[in-house]
């Protein structure tokens, strides 16, 4: 008898319940891309079903192959640490093959869908307000922000393929945490350039707390700069090209061109200002957390193991000896782990939270 295959979409979770439910749109949305497959999702934390409830469901029916995605745009630490090292967990536990796909990525579709967003809060400003030439106009868009840089700088490469596509007369790149430059500072640095219409958008999938600070400090940045024409974009959403890139991902598992681009990771490439990483083991620390904060009770793993080996899924880093490794972000758990200092913590564009660590 063949194995039969099943389909897992990880997200990391929320403790805004749109998002949660956003996500779980995107995940049955994927149905009609696998007819034949059943789908399911999970998160990290904060939001119930957990990785795990989500791999449970598929056993009970029947798949004993899985083909698990991250939904998520971009590798940082999530991507290439949490999520490969419990389904490499679940998988050994269980007796049953997890393939991990690689993340949404730089990719031509996932450009489409942002200038998408982007032109149609155009149209509804033209209309509202009368047109303003794109060379008269800034685009500013804005990342989620992650502790490797590699990360942060696709960030920027979307910016730009959006920026030289459409014909802005400027661009900028901030974040909403853990990098530099923050939301309100980047605003603040965009409104001295005198262009006469500014265009935030967020480069996020879902909303929740972060796109409502993003559009907060709009506001604030706008009030001080009236004679700005200040817009605020939609988020990436459930878009066609969204949900294809998805689907694409969940396919090229099985087609053999599954290549995360680990040329610019920080744990295997000496990248300026990040050497101290290199070579650092990874795994996940989110054992502890699975389901804190949701809704639901969620239910913890104590019997993870710390030494997972799934690096990432498609390349694994060789000796790594003790897996005991926890990484930077900042969110708040009831355990204590090492945080190696962020290189740039003092950066005066930078957060708070990054500065903490040069404290530990």
């Amino acid at each position: 008898m063949g194995s039969k295959i099943g389909v897992m979409v990880c997200g990391h979770g929320s403790r805004s319940q749109a998002a949660v439910d956003e996500f779980a749109v995107v995940a049955r949305r994927l149905v009609t891309h696998f007819p034949d497959w059943p789908v399911e999702y999970g998160y990290l934390e904060f939001a119930n079903p957990v990785i795990r409830d989500g791999l449970d469901r598929l056993r009970e029916k029947g798949c004993d192959h899985i083909l698990a995605v991250p939904g998520m745009l971009f590798a940082a630490m999530h991507t290439k640490n949490d999520i490969p090292s419990v389904l490499n967990t679940y998988a050994a536990k269980h007796g049953i093959t997890v393939q991990y796909g690689r993340e949404l990525a730089v990719d031509p579709k996932m450009v489409a869908a942002a200038g998408d967003r982007v032109r149609q809060a155009i149209a509804a400003a033209d209309a509202a307000e009368g047109e303003v030439p794109l060379h008269e106009t800034c685009l500013v868009v804005i990342g989620r922000g992650a502790s490797d840089p590699d990360g942060n700088a696709n960030v920027a490469k979307i910016a730009r393929l959006l920026w030289e596509g459409m014909g802005f007369g400027w661009c900028a790149v901030g974040y909403s945490g853990v990098t530099f430059p923050l939301v309100e500072p980047c605003l603040d640095h965009v409104a001295r350039l005198g262009y006469r219409r500014v265009v935030v958008f967020p480069y996020f999938l879902f909303t929740g707390v972060l796109i409502d600070r993003i559009y907060g400090f709009t506001d604030v940045v706008a009030a001080r700069n009236p004679q700005t024409q200040w817009i605020k974009a939609g988020y990436l959403n459930d878009h066609d090209m969204v949900i294809a890139t998805f689907a694409e991902r969940v396919t090229e598992i099985l087609d053999g061109d599954n290549a995360m681009n680990c040329a610019m990771c920080k744990y295997r490439t000496q990248v300026l200002g990040f050497e101290a990483d290199l070579g650092r083991p990874q795994a996940s620390h989110h054992h502890h957390v699975e389901g804190e904060g949701a809704n639901a009770p969620g239910s913890n793993v104590a019997d993870c193991p710390l030494c997972a080996d799934f690096c990432t899924g498609v390349c694994r880093l060789d000796g790594a000896g003790d897996h005991h490794h926890h990484h930077d972000h900042d969110h708040v758990h009831d355990h204590d782990h090492h945080h190696p200092p962020y290189p740039h913590a003092h950066h005066p564009l930078g957060p708070e939270s990054a500065r903490k660590y040069l404290k530990d």
